[in-house]
């Protein structure tokens, strides 16, 4: 089969390599759509291997249709369409054992050390099954909208964080697919007013047509003006860092209101340093946190919110490449023209 491999920093390899089996309690998916992350195009510049092994099959945002079953699974049917957790957490070290096992420090990645969901086929080990990390999908959904549930989960274990209460008033920054999906949960969740900032006009229009109630440029308006004039000088509830950028941090904290909870969601470059007034943390009392990964718990619900048309992902569909140019469709997602690309077999 045709597969995407990770042949060191900085190289992507589009190989023909075995097609994978089901061994007992196991499973291979014929690969319904991989959607592109932006840590695939921090691999592909060589920001990112720590922690990848040589040679993996990249890919970690997975849905599929079960091509074969192995001895002892039950639960599913030739052809159902599944997604999957990418993080097998080991469920036994400190975090595991305190309810945070997407914090494990002892797991395995689809896309890292498990081949991932760049290729024709992806198998899915034992433990994965055993953990409960692989879910059937509702029928009348995609392949690609059943991916997108990867970082919808992510963004739902984020707003655990972050708390929005009924009536608040977030600020987005970035309207970039994981801006786009909080822009949504947070509606969902009660917010008030929901404030998305990207320079991109054409982003800045689907934030709107996804609930944002207010959009703004910010390389051409004051941002920190602007959210202070909607809230009588007081500031947003919540802030949403969706974009990692160093310069982005202190601007958040200055929207913020006292008492009010700022989270970094975005992953920052392998070191990156941001320069923050203290002050602002000391005197205004915040409660800064960040996000990273999701659990079990946030990829079903990820699912079930997809599935009940509650969060729009089909409107962050943009682009779909073959797995034929994988290479180019991960570039043209760092280039910032569309919003999601998808990358399927065929």
């Amino acid at each position: 089969m045709k597969a995407a491999v990770f042949a060191g920093p900085g190289k992507l390899e589009l190989r023909d390599i075995e097609k994978p089996v089901a061994g007992d309690g196991e499973l291979v998916l014929k690969v319904g759509a991989n959607t592109v992350c932006g840590t695939d195009g921090r691999i592909l510049r060589g920001e990112k291997s720590a922690g990848i092994d040589i040679g993996v099959v990249l890919g970690h945002e997975i849905s599929g249709y079960v091509e074969e079953i192995g001895a002892g699974v039950e639960g599913f049917e030739i052809g159902d369409l599944v997604g999957i957790l990418p993080t097998i957490p080991c469920l036994k070290c400190f975090y595991c054992a305190r309810g945070s096992e997407h914090l494990c420090t002892d797991s395995q990645i689809f896309g890292y050390r498990v081949n991932g969901g760049l290729a024709e086929y992806v198998r899915v080990p034992k433990d994965a099954l055993e953990r409960g990390g692989v879910y059937k999908a509702a029928p009348h959904l995609t392949p690609a909208e059943v991916a997108l549930a990867e970082p919808l989960g992510c963004v739902i274990n984020g707003s655990e964080n972050y708390k929005t209460e009924v009536g608040d008033t977030v600020l987005i920054q970035g309207a970039g697919p994981i801006g786009l999906l909080h822009t949504q949960l947070n509606r969902l969740l009660g917010a008030e007013n929901v404030i998305v900032s990207d320079p991109s006009e054409d982003r800045r229009a689907i934030a709107e047509s996804l609930g944002a109630t207010h959009t703004i440029n910010p390389l051409e308006q004051d941002l920190v003006e602007f959210v202070h004039g909607l809230t009588e000088g007081r500031g947003a509830d919540v802030v949403i860092i969706c974009i990692g950028r160093g310069e982005l941090v202190n601007q958040a904290l200055t929207a913020a209101r006292k008492g009010a909870r700022v989270n970094a969601f975005a992953g920052f470059p392998k070191g990156a340093l941001a320069e923050v007034d203290p002050n602002l943390i000391h005197y205004g009392e915040l409660v800064v946190t960040g996000a990273s990964n999701a659990g079990r718990a946030h990829h079903e619900k990820a699912l079930q919110l997809i599935g009940a048309g509650l969060i729009d992902v089909k409107a962050l569909h943009t682009h779909t490449y073959t797995l034929d140019d994988v290479v180019a469709g991960i570039e043209f997602a760092q280039s910032g023209e569309g919003i999601k690309v998808v990358i399927v077999p065929n």
